[in-house]
């Protein structure tokens, strides 16, 4: 097998996967997706100007960037795709996970509990729907990972200068009631159709993210909340997905986030199972299928 991990660096879990790949005799390259080119009517993809040539790829990050730059990478993933080879996630379950308003909708339209959200891009209709969520709201980023930019508002005129700073880089507004949670959450890890671990974060505030913090606690999921995540998985046609899940100080269960290239370094921690060798085991499959 020669495997193409899709990443900008070379962070913790894509040192997990080279080193648990070539365990079992693969050849693995990385390509940052700021490289890719393509060459048409030829139907190639290349990465500094050489031909990609490998049985499977990984996604394992799309940066920020522009709109065009976005759509580009993602295309350059469906190319892949139409070139025979399987792509991990596929860039159907991104582009349907990236975008936090699709992810949301897609949710909402099937019935899973999520909170009450409001999207709109102009500010008077932000602090209108400030307002009518209980003046206390979580505001996010559309593309965004790891907590990083989400602000939590409850005060009429920080709601005012945020949506006002926001407004001036054409921001679509995201915004969520807030609710009460106990600084915990529950981040659950599917891969190839089964539930791989589950924990619990716990939060010093009401970030529960690991990167801003929080810490990995192992979690026993409920068979209720199994049959959730693996529906969710489904839903969304993923290879392998992370899901947040909340219950409120009231009892109350929400869908939080989904997540096509989540991290596993927290779960990891307070897991028996390799998830590395799992998601690995996602590539064997889907090639195997091709």
């Amino acid at each position: 097998m020669k495997l193409g991990i899709v990443s900008s660096g070379r962070g913790w879990q894509s040192e997990e996967l080279f080193r648990r790949a070539l365990e079992k005799g693969w050849e693995v390259y990385f390509f940052p997706p700021r490289r890719f080119s393509l060459h048409l009517p030829d139907n190639d993809v290349w990465s500094e100007l050489e031909k990609l040539k490998v049985d499977a790829i990984l996604v394992r990050s799309v940066p920020f960037g522009s709109l065009d730059q976005i759509i580009f990478r993602i295309d350059a993933l469906y190319l892949l795709e139409m070139q025979g080879i399987p792509v991990v996630n596929s860039p159907w379950t991104i582009e349907r996970t990236v975008d936090k308003v699709y992810s949301s909708m897609l949710l909402s339209t099937a019935g899973i509990p999520t909170p009450r959200t409001a999207v709109c891009e102009r500010f008077s209709d932000a602090m209108e729907w400030f307002k009518r969520l209980g003046g206390d709201v979580i505001v996010k980023p559309i593309f965004g990972a790891n907590g990083v930019g989400i602000v939590r508002v409850s005060d009429i005129d920080m709601a005012h200068r945020v949506f006002r700073a926001l407004q001036l880089t054409r921001s679509v507004f995201y915004i969520q009631e807030f609710i009460p949670h106990r600084d915990e959450d529950i981040r659950v890890f599917v891969a190839g159709g089964e539930i791989v671990a589950a924990m619990l974060r716990k939060g010093s505030a009401w970030k529960t993210n690991i990167y801003q913090g929080g810490k990995p606690i192992k979690y026993d999921l409920p068979r209720e909340l199994e049959e959730m995540c693996l529906k969710i998985s489904s839903m969304f046609k993923a290879d392998y997905l992370g899901v947040d899940l909340m219950f409120s100080e009231s009892g109350e269960l929400y869908v939080l986030e989904v997540n096509g290239i989540p991290g596993w370094r927290g779960i990891q921690s307070v897991s028996k199972r390799n998830i590395a060798d799992a998601i690995l085991s996602c590539v064997e499959k889907k090639k195997r299928r091709i």
